[in-house]
């Protein structure tokens, strides 16, 4: 459906157009919502930075999201996280937070997070199958007061889609597909954004983007 995150990104851009003008923060996922956050940003004349979020992934099967961790520590847990071990959830979601305060140290390293308070704030991922990582940031960020929260995703199936429509105040999709599976097989290339790629990213004002 898409050709990359660049052609993802662009097709979010032109639906979420009522914003120019706005100056709206974009808060990407890392990793690979970075890259379609850069361009989003340019085109809208808005300001990037990260929201920090951590899928917990299921026993056997860590691309599946059966909850998420926030940089303010909060946990959000699935319905099928109940059937896990305790000690190993606990072990799980600590290791989670060790993580996302690397990313923070790494990211960002001279400066603290831009407040989103009584922004418009658009959340960015390339996409989503349980909706837990991109639930987790909107439910954080709302307690921060955006004057308005979007969701853009690359791609989604629809019952996701639902759900986090009751945790924004905006969702943009840029494909619905009725047959879901995983995020990567949507995209031709889907290769994998390095920490280091997203420095880089977050630093410029502008470009950055990977080729067409």
């Amino acid at each position: 459906m898409f050709r990359n995150r660049h052609d993802a990104a662009e097709r979010l851009a032109e639906r979420l157009g009522h914003l120019k003008g706005e100056h709206p923060l974009v808060l990407a996922i890392p990793r690979g919502g970075v890259p379609m956050g850069r361009i989003i940003a340019d085109t809208l004349g808005g300001e990037l930075d990260v929201v920090l979020v951590r899928k917990v992934g299921a026993p056997g099967n860590p691309e599946y999201a059966i909850g998420a961790v926030s940089e303010d520590g909060s946990v959000h847990l699935e319905e099928a996280a109940r059937g896990c071990r305790e000690a190993w959830l606990a072990g799980e979601v600590e290791r989670q937070r060790e993580l996302i305060a690397e990313r923070r140290r790494r990211y960002t390293p001279v400066r603290s997070p831009v407040d989103p308070a009584g922004r418009i704030v658009v959340v960015v991922d390339d996409g989503s199958a349980t909706g837990a990582t991109m639930a987790a940031a909107l439910a954080t960020l709302r307690q921060r007061g955006p004057a308005r929260l979007v969701a853009a995703l690359g791609v989604a199936p629809s019952d996701t889609l639902a759900r986090l429509e009751t945790l924004a105040d905006e969702v943009v999709c840029g494909e619905v597909p009725e047959r879901f599976g995983s995020v990567g097989r949507f995209f031709a290339d889907f290769d994998q954004v390095s920490d280091d790629e997203v420095v880089a990213l977050l630093a410029s004002g502008h470009g950055g983007h990977p080729s067409r």
